[in-house]
């Protein structure tokens, strides 16, 4: 376990990670993710006692780390460049952590080869680096961490530079490679996609602190606040400001529907974008005309970019859609799937 007390980063006068409290447990993965700058690497650094931490304290089961360097943490870090020793072989650079802290010839041969099978990586232990496609150097920076049977395993956007077909690989098989070591597993991404498909915990993060943390999915589909919602979505979260009157909200560019439990005022409402559509689906279907603006398809998906009032909308839907751009088209929005926040940014509903 992880735990991170009040811990904060400065860099100069400038506050990086604001004091931020955190419990990441072993057992599952515990995932970062925020847009780039929104903290991630640094409270990595922070925990793998690679930056300093300003104020506060960083606990690894109950043992306060936090003036502790490195290599008495008994880490391991991927990062999403290939990090490998070039003049190695790929047996040297999975064995080379063992070989440092002194390990027993045969011990290191046994867990290079275990780490190696996992990664299907047995036929290249003689090679080199540079005789390594792109995913097979990451594979073995992987295998490093997974054979040196770290306290803990902080994965800094490890499948970035890898093409589409490596990652989906990959990230099928991450939570497999690390289940039962024992290891705390940290995996920071900008992309909320693979969040929800390596499941776990997650912390959002933004401007250098958390903004919620807790099961996947759950956070997905109940952001606490407006940030928690923004950052949990790709293409971005449709945002619109609302009047409440009795039971009627009233959207700002047009559409209104019914409401419960939320008294009068002005508050924020939030939709994702596959929940507004270019067909009608039911009956409770708000209409919203919108000028288009850009449309991307995607595979089977469109996508239609529009304004709404003074708002930028999405919508992503199945199938091909006949949008035609600088032209007004009408979409359509479940108020079922609507998230409401108020003028703090705290969810009310």
């Amino acid at each position: 376990m992880i735990e991170l007390q009040d811990a904060t980063k400065r860099v100069g006068n400038v506050i990086h990670i604001k004091p931020t409290n955190l419990t990441l447990q072993t057992g599952h993965f515990n995932v970062l993710l925020g847009a780039t700058g929104s903290g991630k690497t640094s409270l990595i650094k922070m925990m793998a006692g690679l930056d300093p931490i300003a104020l506060g304290k960083v606990l690894m089961d109950g043992q306060d780390v936090t003036r502790l360097n490195t290599q008495k943490r008994k880490i391991s870090l991927v990062h999403q460049f290939f990090v490998n020793y070039p003049h190695m072989t790929v047996f040297d650079n999975i064995a080379s952590p063992l070989r440092v802290a002194g390990m027993a010839q045969s011990e290191v041969e046994g867990r290079v080869e275990e780490a190696a099978d996992l990664l299907q990586l047995r036929p290249m232990l003689h090679r080199r680096p540079h005789e390594l496609s792109g995913g097979q150097q990451q594979r073995t920076a992987l295998a490093r961490a997974i054979a040196k049977e770290s306290r803990a395993v902080f994965l800094d956007e490890p499948l970035a530079n890898l093409d589409y077909k490596l990652r989906e690989e990959l990230r099928e098989q991450l939570p497999d490679l690390f289940a039962g070591r024992g290891a705390v597993v940290v995996y920071a991404t900008s992309e909320p996609e693979e969040a929800l498909l390596l499941g776990g915990q997650t912390a959002l993060m933004e401007d250098g602190r958390v903004t919620q943390f807790g099961p996947t999915a759950d956070i997905y589909r109940n952001p606490e606040n407006i940030a928690a919602a923004r950052v949990f979505s790709d293409p971005p979260i449709n945002v619109g400001h609302i009047t409440v009157s009795g039971t009627q909200a009233h959207l700002a560019g047009g559409g209104k529907w019914t409401v419960t439990d939320i008294a009068d005022g002005e508050y924020t409402v939030a939709v994702r974008p596959h929940r507004v559509t270019p067909l009608r689906t039911t009956d409770a279907d708000v209409e919203l005309t919108g000028r288009v603006i850009v449309t991307e398809l995607s595979g089977s998906d469109s996508s239609a970019h529009f304004q709404h009032g003074e708002d930028a909308w999405v919508s992503l839907a199945t199938g091909v859609h006949p949008y035609r751009v600088g032209e007004d088209h009408v979409f359509y929005m479940n108020p079922a799937h609507c998230r409401y926040f108020g003028q703090d940014g705290q969810r009310v509903a």
